[in-house]
């Protein structure tokens, strides 16, 4: 898989220096949605198109794929043209979907657990949660929130893979900024590369 192959140096994801405890209500917030979208993974009565219909429905409106989409390209999303933008924007959301997707389903049937929380600013918190698995180990996934006026939304989620934490916007960033790098701010170079990974974890998930 493709979330294997991520290395993420600890140094990114450092917090302020004295971390306040996030107030309760981020928490509460990642609690019920957390468990909702790996609710929608586990209903038998759904064949899997329309469970990944719903899955894709709730992450939606978790979390902000606009805006994680234009922080991974950073000075590319003012170059793009609007119709660049929101085609990488489709792409992209598309992308990420099939990677929490794949990721996620294998922890079916299990609740997601608050373990604590910190805010990194007066509006930017992570909130640290455990899933189980049916083997009795435990996968660490940590969420990014921003409170924007009362308003919570994740912006991005770490999963703790092989003792590897991995966050998808930080990464990919590194990615894609390469590729547009080497074709010169090419945005239908960056959306095939998008399409092909979607296919592949597309195809993981067949399989």
């Amino acid at each position: 898989m493709i979330l294997r192959k991520l290395i993420i140096s600890a140094a990114t994801l450092a917090v302020v220096a004295s971390p306040a405890l996030a107030d309760g209500k981020t928490e509460s917030f990642v609690k019920q949605n957390a468990n909702e979208v790996l609710d929608s993974l586990n209903n038998p009565q759904l064949g899997r198109t329309e469970r990944t219909e719903l899955f894709s429905d709730y992450m939606e409106q978790f979390a902000d794929f606009d805006a994680v989409s234009k922080f991974v390209i950073g000075k590319y999303s003012r170059r793009f043209t609007q119709q660049e933008l929101a085609d990488y924007q489709a792409a992209f959301r598309e992308y990420a979907l099939a990677v929490y997707e794949n990721e996620l389903d294998a922890y079916r049937g299990n609740e997601v657990v608050i373990q604590g929380s910190t805010d990194r600013t007066a509006n930017d918190s992570i909130v640290d949660t455990t899933i189980a698995r049916t083997d009795g180990k435990k996968m660490d996934v940590r969420w990014r929130v921003l409170n924007r006026g009362g308003q919570y939304q994740v912006v991005d989620v770490a999963l703790d893979i092989d003792g590897n934490l991995i966050w998808l916007a930080i990464e990919q960033q590194a990615q894609f900024l390469a590729l547009l790098d080497r074709t010169n701010g090419s945005a239908e170079a960056l959306i095939d590369k998008i399409h092909s990974m979607t296919a592949k974890l597309e195809a993981e998930r067949r399989t």
